[in-house]
Parts: C-alpha cells; sequence; structure tokens
C-alpha cells in the first residue's frame, strides 16, 4: 500500500521493517539494525520469542475472538497472573495504554461521585504523557501534543513532577486522585526522587485520595521489578499498563485494589476487544517470561553495563547535562536539540529515540548480551560528541 493513503501522523517514512529476530530488527534491503528503544518499550523479549511466538499461534489455531459477554479462560488466566504480580485485587483489560488510563480516570471520577464531589479533579503533573485519548491528553502535561485540540477535557490540575508540596498546594475539596508516572518517559527519562512515590502514598492515605499510578512504560519488568511501584514497597489504588505487556500484541490493563476494585459494575464500562482470547493468550505468555528473578536481575545487570559505560564516558563532557534512569529506561540529557540523532543512529545500525528534543532516550530489549549493551554504548557515546561538536 503506498504511504500516501495514510494520515499523515508520522510524517516522512523511510525504512521499511520486515522481520524481527531478537534484539534486532530487518528492513526490506536485509539490513539489521540493533533496536534500543524496544518498539518504544513494547518488545521486552525482543522478536520472534519463542514461547511468545508459541502461545500466540496456538491460540489463533483455536479462538481469536470472544465479546465478554462470555467467559474467557486465557483471559481468567491473564488476570490471577497480573494480579499475583502486581498485589491489587481487580483487572480490567483494554487495547491501550491511553484506553487504560481511560478507564483508571473513569474509576476516579465515579468514585468521586459516591463521596459526593460532583466536579472531581485529578492532580496529575507537568512533563507528562498519558495517552492521546481527549480525557488522557487532557491529563498530559504537555502543551505541544494538546495544541490544536481545544476544548480540552476539564477537571485535571498539573503541577510540578516530583514535588510534593505542590500537590498538597493544588488541592482542593474537590480533588479525587492524584495520577502520576513512577518515571516520566515522553517527559524526558525524569526519575523523581526516592521516596516521591512514598510521600505521594502518605498525603493520598492523609486525604482520602485514590493513588493512581501511570505504568504504561515503566511497568511490565522495564524497571527491574514488575512494577516499578514495587522498588518503593509502596501500592497505589489503581495502576495502569500496556506496552511490554503483550510484547507486540496490543493489550492494556488497568487494575485497582480495596475501593477502587469495586467501583466499575456491570454497564459502567466496556470493551469490544479488550481482553480477547488471543490478547490475553499472549500476554499470558509474556507475563509467565518476565515475571521472574532471572528477569529483574537481568535487567539490573544490563543497567549497570550502560550506565557504568555512559557515566565513564560523558558525565565529564561539557555539553552533557545529565545521564539518568532506572532499570532499562535511560536517558541523556544534552544542552542543544539532537533530534537527528535518530536519523545517524540508525544510518550506523541502532535504532534509538530523541525526547524533549534534548534527551537521548533507550528502552532496550532486556535479552540483549553484554556485548550489544556494550556496542550500544559506544556508538551512543559518539553520536552525542558529533552532536555536541557539531550542533547536531
Amino acid at each position: 500500500m503506498s504511504e500516501s493513503a495514510l494520515m499523515n501522523t508520522y510524517g516522512t517514512r523511510s525504512t521499511t521493517i520486515v522481520k524481527g529476530e531478537g534484539p534486532y530488527l530487518v528492513d526490506a534491503d536485509g539490513r539489521r539494525y540493533l533496536d534500543a528503544i524496544s518498539g518504544i518499550a513494547v518488545c521486552g523479549l525482543g522478536y520472534s520469542h519463542p514461547a511468545v511466538t508459541e502461545a500466540l499461534c496456538k491460540q489463533a489455531q483455536t479462538l481469536i475472538h470472544c465479546s465478554n459477554l462470555y467467559n474467557i479462560e486465557p483471559q481468567r488466566q491473564l488476570g490471577e497472573a497480573l494480579i499475583n504480580a502486581s498485589g491489587m485485587d481487580r483487572v480490567f483489560f483494554s487495547n491501550s495504554g491511553a484506553e487504560a488510563n481511560e478507564a483508571a480516570i473513569k474509576i476516579a471520577r465515579k468514585y468521586a461521585q459516591s463521596q459526593g464531589i460532583s466536579e472531581p479533579e485529578i492532580i496529575v503533573a507537568d512533563r507528562s504523557f498519558h495517552g492521546r485519548t481527549m480525557a488522557t491528553l487532557s491529563a498530559t502535561g504537555n502543551a505541544k501534543v494538546q495544541e490544536g485540540f481545544a476544548p480540552l477535557v476539564s477537571g485535571f490540575k498539573h503541577v510540578a513532577y516530583d514535588d510534593v508540596a505542590a500537590v498538597a498546594n493544588a488541592a482542593s475539596a474537590n480533588t479525587v486522585a492524584v495520577m502520576v508516572e513512577p518515571v516520566q518517559g515522553e517527559g524526558g527519562v525524569r526519575v523523581p526522587a526516592n521516596d516521591y512515590l512514598n510521600k505521594l502514598r502518605e498525603l493520598c492515605d492523609q486525604q482520602g485520595w485514590l493513588l493512581i499510578l501511570d505504568e504504561i512504560q515503566t511497568g511490565n519488568a522495564r524497571c527491574g521489578a514488575y512494577f516499578a511501584y514495587q522498588l518503593n514497597d509502596v501500592a497505589p489504588d489503581v495502576v495502569t499498563t500496556a506496552k511490554g505487556l503483550g510484547n507486540g500484541v496490543p493489550i492494556g490493563a488497568c487494575l485497582a485494589r480495596g475501593k477502587a476494585a469495586e467501583v466499575l459494575q456491570p454497564g459502567n464500562h466496556g470493551s469490544t476487544f479488550g481482553g480477547n482470547p488471543l490478547a490475553t493468550a499472549t500476554a499470558l505468555a509474556v507475563v509467565n517470561e518476565l515475571n521472574q528473578e532471572a528477569t529483574y536481575k537481568q535487567v539490573a545487570h544490563l543497567n549497570k553495563l550502560l550506565m557504568t559505560g555512559f557515566q565513564e564516558q560523558l558525565s565529564n563532557v561539557a555539553g552533557v547535562l545529565d545521564i539518568r534512569g532506572k532499570g532499562l529506561m535511560i536517558g541523556i540529557e544534552l544542552d542543544c536539540d539532537c533530534s537527528q540523532l535518530v536519523e545517524k543512529a540508525k544510518q550506523a545500525g541502532y535504532l534509538i529515540n530523541v525526547t524533549s528534543g534534548n534527551v537521548v532516550r533507550l528502552l532496550p530489549p532486556f535479552i540483549m548480551s553484554d556485548d550489544e549493551a556494550l556496542h550500544l554504548v559506544g556508538a551512543v557515546v559518539r553520536l552525542v560528541h558529533e552532536a555536541l561538536n557539531t550542533g547536531a
């Protein structure tokens, strides 16, 4: 199909990807690229993973779709696996992260009604990204992606990220929830203080608010535990995830516990495709692979390998403002625009991302070898020097 038939939402694309092998993607000309963004934090297990492929093919031969008017066995099994991995009580399945966040917002609003709050407000963070539906776009703290879509959905208050005092000061009698990312991905791989989530939990408990964590990108072992909040030994009332949950098969999940888990009742919410047999059977295989101590150790090992390399070679370089990350979410912030590094990296055989204009974002797959990680460090270091020496 000619690209001219597609809406121009992604700009000009010069590379056609036809195959995936482990941590590599292959284009129509047979050229291989180390995918250091994992399809934007999706394919943590890489491409053509045997267990994922087997589950997908097996389910496709049996039943691809069945409406949620009936029991779906792999959906039940996946729900139990996620509850066991998360410590939550119940789960709603959707097709994407934005839809999972929509479910979380609806839970907060319906909970507010039960508390006698007719115009509920959710406190969210500047520089956040929660999706591109109208509600999740309104919750997002980025004016650039909101431009042209006014009027936005009301009921969201934006405050500085990693600032619990700002949350407390912004609150009103209509506040019902706080919704943040444990690490801001699109916002530049911004890692908050170690006790940020703990203090938010304390504040929400004091005020009777719901704590909603958007783990669309940080979940599914990306940060070194199944969910990033588990590294803080706290529990949200609602947590959302997607991206790495299906390792490429579209699926999202909104999990809740306690009072939040009982808010949605028959007729309140639904999805035609959410949690269908194909998606849930595949995601179950993914969760079984991810929720293992060996996976978390591998993420920690690769984090140390990459961060040590970048710190040793870039921390004292003029123009490098910061090197930060958690697990396999790594950001290198420069003092100049470095957007052109995406294309230059591709020419060198690496797929990277630049967010916020000046942050090199890396989201590599968990299955990357030590040699591949070290080669990635070398390539990124060279690209950073080139950007600083030539203004990208």
